[in-house]
């Protein structure tokens, strides 16, 4: 039982782990990459600013592939518990928190409404109607690493357009004008640079690292689906075809929780009457001292001590009222005078 727990526990976070494993390995490219070519000082100094749009779309696919890790192992541990509580009891054990954030807890109660309306549910389309929205996010990841490639060629095609636009300068201030000659050669292996910084920056970030990042969440929405299959299909096929069977066993369901009803009914009868009796035996009692003459003087005399009591714990009340009041009153009055002076000042 503790292995089959462990495995499933590592089954929840095995997309986050992947991610963050591939993560690390990003981050240990890139700060390559800054050791060898010293890459943010060239985007530092990109005048194209290519390279600037490249970085900071690769940043918010980084993080939105992050929070879609994060979604997937939630939405995978709720599976997971769901799965443990079906594959004992059914469908009819499984009681969803109605929690409409979670796509797992909205597909169960999806699936229940259905059968209780005595159909077949699709599953195959609430899946793709719960889970679209986290395949659209791994497809935007996807389209951003495609995105950068793009942008990558183009700075390779504006990082050539500089370098040749040097190289016209450069050609005709030969022999004339020497600074015009040394400008045009900086600008021309300034375009040489934007054309090779934009292509292997679009090349590395956006056909290796985000197309991955895309991969791992892909799967791990397809092995999300593929387990609520499993679950739907294995531990709650006898509650979702419409069979007398099912109606038999939901039927059964609705006679236990009728019993364990009626079960509380009769024990809260038997509170009442107990209640009941036991008021009817201070009654009694009461009658009883009031009939009995030795009695009624001091049954009086403890009427009498009860009403002197709570005129004095009224008394008492209305004292802490007037000592509190004075007390709030002072302190308001405080506050004010120290506003006051804080103004003047």
């Amino acid at each position: 039982m503790s292995r089959q727990k462990h495995l499933a526990h590592e089954t929840a976070f095995r997309t986050l782990i992947l991610w963050l494993g591939w993560a690390s390995i990003a981050l240990v490219v890139l700060f390559g990459l800054q050791l060898e070519i010293n890459l943010i000082g060239y985007i530092a100094e990109d005048k194209a600013r290519v390279t600037w749009v490249i970085a900071g779309l690769f940043l918010v696919a980084f993080f939105i592939s992050f929070w879609l890790a994060l979604s997937i192992t939630q939405e995978m541990s709720h599976a997971i518990r769901i799965g443990t509580i079906a594959s004992e009891t059914g469908l009819v054990g499984i009681n969803p928190n109605n929690r409409m954030t979670i796509a797992v807890e909205r597909y169960f109660v999806a699936i229940r409404q259905v059968t209780q309306s005595n159909d077949r549910p699709d599953v195959e389309a609430l899946l793709d109607v719960e889970f679209a929205r986290y395949q659209r996010t791994s497809f935007t990841v996807e389209v951003f690493g495609t995105m950068l490639i793009t942008l990558g060629l183009i700075g390779t095609v504006m990082g050539l357009t500089l370098t040749l636009t040097g190289l016209a300068t450069s050609i005709a201030a030969l022999g004339e004008d020497q600074e015009r000659l040394m400008s045009g050669l900086r600008s021309a292996m300034g375009g040489m640079g934007t054309a090779f910084y934009a292509t292997l920056m679009g090349a590395v970030m956006g056909g290796v690292l985000l197309r991955v990042f895309a991969l791992i969440t892909h799967h791990g929405i397809d092995g999300l689906v593929d387990y609520l299959k499993k679950i739907t299909w294995v531990y709650c096929a006898a509650d979702i075809k419409p069979t007398l069977e099912r109606d038999l066993r939901s039927t059964n369901a609705e006679i236990v929780l009728l019993g364990e009803n009626v079960r509380m009914l009769q024990a809260a009868m038997d509170e009442t009457r107990r209640s009941l009796v036991s008021f009817r035996d201070e009654a009694t009692r009461l009658k009883n001292l009031s009939d009995d003459a030795d009695s009624k003087q001091t049954l009086r005399d403890a009427v009498v001590l009860q009403h002197y009591y709570s005129d004095l714990l009224k008394e008492e009340v209305k004292m802490l009222n007037r000592l509190n009041r004075s007390w709030w009153a002072k302190l308001k009055r405080s506050v004010a005078k120290t506003r006051t002076t804080s103004r003047d000042n």
